[in-house]
C-alpha cells in the first residue's frame, strides 16, 4: 500500500506540473498582451471644438514651443459626416487624441473611419495611437518614411518621453500610415468631396493639405501658421512659398493652420508664414553670397517684425541656421 501511495503521489503531483505551466503559459502571454497596450494617462488641458461649417470643426493648440500646454500646441480638424469621421492631424501624445475623441463624442457617435496626417513631427502624428480603431486608415504623405526611417525618429521619442511624461511614455509608439500618397486623391464622404493635396518637401520631407469642396474648407497642415512663428522643418523655404501660393487657388471661405486661429483671408491669413520664410532666404543667401559667417548675418538682420511673436527666443535661430546650411550647399553647389 505504501508503494501504490508513492505512485499515486507523485503521479498527482506530475498532473498538477501539467496542468500549471500551461496555465502559467496563459497567464505570462495574457500579462504581454495586456503590456502592449498603449498607457494612455488623462491629460488635463482645456480643448474644445470650433465650428467652421456644416461638417467640419477643429482644436487649436496654444502658439508655443513643443512642450508648453503639455504638449497641445498644433491644430487638429475633424470632419464629421452621416458615413463616419474624418480627423486631419492626431495631435502631440496620445493623450490629446484621447480628449479630442471625447470631444467628438460630445457631438457625434459616428465612427472615425479615416486619419490624415499632414506631415510626420512629433506634434502632428505622436497622438496616433489614441485614435486606432479596428477599421481605422491612416494616409499620410510620401516622404514621412524617411521620417520614421531615421535614427532621429527615436531620438524625438525618447526626448518627448522626458519632457512630457507622462502622456509620452515607454508604451508610446511610432505609428506607420496605412497609405502613403505621392499624387493627389479626390474622394467622396458622406456627401462630401474631398481633394487631398500633395506638395512633396515643403516644410517637411512630405506634406499634404485637405479641401473639402462643399463646405469651402482648406485644412493646411503646417504649410501656413498663425500667431507664432512657423517650424522650418524642410530644405527648400522658397518651394514651401511657392507651395503656399498653390494653395490660394483653392475657393476657400475657412482656412485651418497647423499651428493658430482659423481664418477667412488668404492673403492676410497667410503674410506672416511667406513673410517670415522670404526673409529667411533673403538675409541668409544673400549673406552666403558675401561670405558672411552665420553670426555676423544673424547679428545684422533685423527680426523686429517677428521678435514678439511666441516661439522666435527659442526657435529663431535654430531656423535660421538651417536655412543658411541649406544657403552654403546650394552655394557650393551651384560653383
Amino acid at each position: 500500500m505504501y508503494f501504490l501511495s508513492k505512485i499515486h503521489s507523485a503521479s498527482l503531483k506530475a498532473l498538477q506540473v501539467t496542468i500549471l505551466i500551461p496555465f502559467l503559459f496563459i497567464l505570462n502571454n495574457a500579462a504581454n498582451a495586456k503590456s502592449d497596450l498603449p498607457h494612455i494617462p488623462p491629460v488635463d488641458v482645456k480643448m474644445s471644438l470650433k465650428k467652421v461649417s456644416s461638417h467640419v470643426y477643429y482644436a487649436q493648440g496654444v502658439a508655443g514651443i513643443a512642450t508648453d500646454n503639455k504638449g497641445f500646441i498644433s491644430n487638429s480638424a475633424v470632419i464629421i459626416t452621416d458615413e463616419g469621421i474624418i480627423i486631419f492631424d492626431a495631435l502631440g501624445t496620445p493623450s490629446l487624441a484621447k480628449k479630442l475623441v471625447s470631444k467628438i463624442r460630445e457631438i457625434s457617435d459616428k465612427p472615425i473611419k479615416k486619419i490624415f496626417i499632414s506631415h510626420y513631427h512629433a506634434d502632428h502624428f505622436f497622438g496616433l495611437q489614441g485614435l486606432l480603431t479596428k477599421d481605422v486608415e491612416i494616409y499620410a504623405p510620401a516622404g514621412a518614411q524617411k521620417y520614421l526611417a531615421r535614427e532621429g525618429a527615436e531620438v524625438r521619442l525618447n526626448e518627448r518621453r522626458e519632457s512630457l511624461k507622462p502622456w509620452v511614455n515607454k508604451t508610446t509608439k511610432l505609428i506607420p500610415a496605412s497609405h502613403y500618397l505621392s499624387e493627389d486623391m479626390v474622394f467622396k464622404f458622406g456627401g462630401l468631396d474631398i481633394s487631398v493635396l500633395l506638395f512633396g518637401s515643403a516644410h517637411s520631407d512630405g506634406d499634404l493639405s485637405l479641401f473639402v469642396k462643399q463646405d469651402e474648407v482648406l485644412i493646411t497642415g503646417d504649410l501656413l501658421f498663425t500667431g507664432r512663428i512657423p517650424f522650418v522643418g524642410g530644405d527648400d523655404v522658397q518651394n514651401w512659398v511657392k507651395k503656399i501660393d498653390e494653395l490660394a487657388k483653392y475657393p476657400a471661405k475657412w482656412i485651418i493652420p497647423g499651428h493658430g486661429a482659423a481664418f477667412k483671408e488668404f492673403e492676410k491669413g497667410s503674410k506672416l508664414t511667406k513673410n517670415y520664410l522670404n526673409l529667411l532666404y533673403t538675409v541668409m543667401t544673400n549673406g552666403v553670397d558675401e561670405l558672411m559667417s552665420f553670426e555676423e548675418i544673424y547679428k545684422n538682420t533685423d527680426w523686429s517684425e517677428f521678435e514678439n511673436l511666441p516661439a522666435f527666443k527659442t526657435g529663431n535661430r535654430i531656423n535660421a541656421y538651417r536655412v543658411f546650411l541649406n544657403a552654403e550647399k546650394a552655394a557650393l553647389e551651384s560653383q
